[in-house]
């Protein structure tokens, strides 16, 4: 007891300083060279088309399948980072990504480069990225929502430097020379990887082992083999379906799903939402083209986007930490989507320059709110130690509509060959989730508070209210979950 908790609270300090700020830093690479990265694939849109003699369509394929993969792999990550960690994660990751952009420079035809390209650099992306940003969970409490509004500036900076440098190579040496150079470049995924120390969440006590955590009908099966009995072909087809939904479950959080409403609203709005949220991005440059705006000019606008959520992330981040904002985080991130929403009636009024950089300054700090409360407010309605398994979840949905909803939208215009219906889309997607997920926690809030002024007790908290997880650092004498250091990995 004197030495293990003399040990638990010694990892605890090391929690929100020392180590964990190289983490950080790690984070926010990580971040610029996965979801970062995605940003420059159109600039070799065109050279792609030429050279394999695509249709647009066809050609389009690739930056969707791998947008969808990096957001839709999830599943796979939780499976890694429950089993290896997220040290191991994160390296498999960057080395996928190396492997498919170096492949994707000797792709023959457009078919290779779906899966080169889009499948493999696509799912490596979502291994570094994903287990990443569960690692920077574990190494903060008390400053987690700071932390992850500054990771996601990394993303800021991606969007800012990899059109930029990708347009320079491309001018240079060619598409297919750039991916090699790209291969080398996402090979820093390891490095970022290899600072991420393994961690383990204790509270005081030693983790429990495999065998221990083995499932009852597997131990049954294995205590009728010890005694020279072979199982019941019944016996063992009940025992791969219960293990089958066991893993289920704790891969995909279906269980989560199904018992905390908080996740479960906070999921199908953040998945309702991302039919609009990227249409803005998609098809801004276009729109402000399509109006007589010079294409370097146009071009500007994305990089004013990114410019502003270099530095509003970061106090957003300050500023949802806040003990103000303590269970209320989720109503600052619904109010950011609502300024998103209303922010894209600007460009339907007038398409000038000076309106539109107007249109990016106040859409770039409704993105910024939302970008920095993401995956906070992710962590505020469930656990950490099933957090792995939510997100998995949560971006396989999200994956869906990312996927579908700027081609629906595009065939939209392409009909009525009017771009501000994509405004007018975006805009009601982004507002009816926005009230969606504010009626539903409100109204949550309010039957807890009935269930606790009538004092009858809850078959299921978890069902009827939105629980944040704590991030304050608790008092001395209660037990502070630890982090334990394994560094001979």
């Amino acid at each position: 007891m004197s030495q293990g908790g003399a040990a638990a609270r010694e990892a605890a300090k090391s929690q929100d300083q020392g180590w964990a700020w190289m983490v950080l830093v790690a984070e926010v690479l990580l971040q610029g060279l996965t979801l970062g990265f995605t940003s420059c694939i159109g600039v070799f849109f065109t050279d792609l088309q030429h050279d394999f003699h695509a249709s647009n369509s066809e050609t389009s394929w690739f930056p969707s399948i791998m947008v969808a993969v990096l957001h839709g792999g999830g599943p796979l990550c939780s499976i890694l980072v429950k089993r290896f960690g997220c040290r191991f994660a994160v390296m498999l990751g960057g080395l996928l990504s190396s492997v498919g952009m170096v492949c994707s420079s000797f792709c023959k035809s457009i078919g290779q480069l779906y899966l080169a390209a889009g499948l493999i650099t696509g799912l490596g992306s979502c291994f570094s990225f994903q287990a990443g940003v569960t690692a920077l969970g574990y190494y903060f409490v008390r400053w987690r929502t700071l932390a992850n509004a500054m990771a996601s500036t990394g993303v800021s900076l991606g969007f800012t430097l990899w059109p930029l440098l990708s347009q320079y190579l491309l001018d240079e040496m060619g598409w297919r020379n750039t991916f090699l150079i790209f291969g080398g470049i996402l090979l820093n995924c390891c490095v970022c990887g290899a600072i991420m120390r393994p961690v383990q969440l204790t509270s005081g006590s030693p983790p429990q082992s495999p065998k221990s955590a083995e499932e009852p009908g597997r131990r049954a099966e294995g205590a009728q083999l010890s005694n020279g009995t072979s199982p019941h072909p019944k016996l063992q087809q009940q025992t791969r379906r219960t293990a089958c939904f066991q893993m289920l479950q704790k891969y995909l959080a279906f269980d989560i799903f199904c018992q905390n409403k908080g996740y479960q609203i906070y999921t199908i709005g953040v998945t309702w939402m991302m039919m609009g949220f990227p249409l803005p991005h998609v098809y801004l440059v276009p729109y402000a083209i399509h109006n007589g705006v010079e294409e370097r000019r146009a071009a500007l606008l994305i990089s004013i986007l990114g410019f502003i959520n270099i530095f509003i992330r970061p106090l957003t981040g300050l500023l949802s930490g806040h003990r103000v904002f303590t269970g209320r985080r989720i109503y600052l991130f619904i109010l950011a989507v609502i300024l998103c929403g209303l922010s894209n009636f600007i460009c339907i009024i007038s398409a000038e320059f000076s309106v539109l950089i107007i249109y990016c300054i106040i859409l770039g700090i409704a993105t910024s709110g939302v970008g920095a409360l993401t995956f906070q407010v992710l962590m505020d309605v469930v656990e950490m130690d099933r957090f792995s398994s939510a997100l998995g979840l949560f971006t396989v949905l999200e994956s869906i509509t990312l996927l579908i909803g700027p081609p629906l939208t595009g065939l939209l215009v392409d009909i009525t060959r009017d771009f501000h219906y994509v405004f007018y889309t975006s805009s009601f997607f982004l507002i009816s989730a926005a009230l969606f997920m504010g009626f539903s926690f409100c109204t949550l809030e309010k039957r807890t508070k009935l269930k606790e002024a009538s004092k009858v007790p809850l078959d299921n908290p978890s069902k009827y209210q939105y629980n944040e997880v704590p991030t304050e650092p608790q008092s001395e004498n209660q037990s502070p979950p630890a982090v334990v250091y394994i560094t001979s990995v």
